[in-house]
């Protein structure tokens, strides 16, 4: 047995050429950040495994939603009896969650633009107040919203009711301020010299609104069409409170229903459903969106040309 022998008292330890390179290695602020790499993509793969899985299940040939057994089959999607296609109240689930976003998105945009552009405009001890409940809608939960909307339609404004059309106005009222948020962030960037500038070339306030602002802002004005659309698609407090029976319950209400009860790998097909929705739309308006900021930014460069040539 070997016996370690300590440095004689007032010597340091010979550092070996390993602790150095580790050292010189830590002490480099642009090495390769390979421990915070490391966690982002085990954060990644343990955020996606569980969705993978409950896809994986939607095309399972057997009943069991715990266990995939294949091959791959798409029995729950259009084949079997109890599949989505085939259920009368799945595929109204579906059309009606479109019916839906697409409702409320016709309806919090072009008020979310005014409102924008009002409030970019005006200039008063109320402005902060205004400020202040436009973000309200992110800061209070959705169970109240929801619990109040319920009241308001139940109690006060009777004629209206429970069911689609409370939906509608219910997510709007809540969806409305993203595109508040988001076109005023644009409008802030932009500034105002483009309208003055055509002002001064002899348009009225009305054309330069039309001719010049609203296509600068129509980047902003899709982007906020397709966040609404998508998060109206993954609404469920605000819209499970104002249903009034099956026909007025989205596929996020048909999830949640059939999961407490006994399902079948149907509710994993809704689920994807929802997901490739949501995916598709988002991804999407990110292409078109790069689409219209190039497009913008080449008509700039164009108008600059022009003005350097004159």
């Amino acid at each position: 047995m070997s016996a370690t022998v300590a440095p004689p008292v007032g010597e340091t330890p010979a550092i070996t050429p390993t602790r150095r390179r580790r050292g010189r290695y830590f002490r480099n602020p642009w090495r390769k950040p390979v421990i915070l790499k490391s966690i982002t993509l085990a954060y990644v793969c343990w955020s996606i495994l569980p969705v993978a899985v409950a896809i994986l299940i939607s095309f399972t040939s057997g009943r069991s939603r715990a266990v995939f057994q294949p091959p791959l089959s798409l029995r729950w999607w259009f084949h079997d009896d109890l599949s989505v296609w085939k259920n009368s109240e799945y595929r109204n689930a579906i059309f009606h969650t479109v019916r839906l976003g697409l409702s409320v998105v016709a309806i919090t945009v072009p008020i979310g633009t005014m409102f924008a552009l009002a409030m970019s405009r005006w200039r008063s001890r109320g402005t902060g107040a205004v400020n202040f409940f436009v973000l309200l809608a992110f800061v209070v939960p959705e169970l109240i919203l929801g619990l109040a909307l319920l009241v308001t339609f139940t109690q006060l404004f009777t004629f209206i009711g429970l069911g689609t059309r409370a939906q509608i106005l219910g997510v709007a009222t809540f969806q409305i301020s993203y595109p508040v948020i988001i076109i005023r962030s644009r409008l802030i960037s932009i500034g105002k010299q483009y309208e003055e500038a055509a002002m001064d070339l002899g348009a009225s306030p009305v054309q330069s609104l039309r001719r010049v602002l609203l296509p600068m802002l129509y980047p902003a004005i899709f982007v906020s069409a397709v966040l609404v659309f998508a998060d109206t698609i993954d609404e469920f407090v605000i819209v499970r409170y104002l249903s009034l029976g099956a026909g007025t319950e989205p596929l996020s209400v048909k999830v949640y229903t059939a999961a407490r009860g006994s399902p079948t790998p149907s509710v994993n097909v809704m689920a994807t459903i929802m997901l490739m929705t949501t995916l598709l739309v988002v991804g999407g308006g990110g292409l078109a969106y790069k689409k219209l900021a190039k497009q913008e930014k080449s008509e700039a460069s164009a108008v600059q040309e022009f003005a350097l040539q004159i």
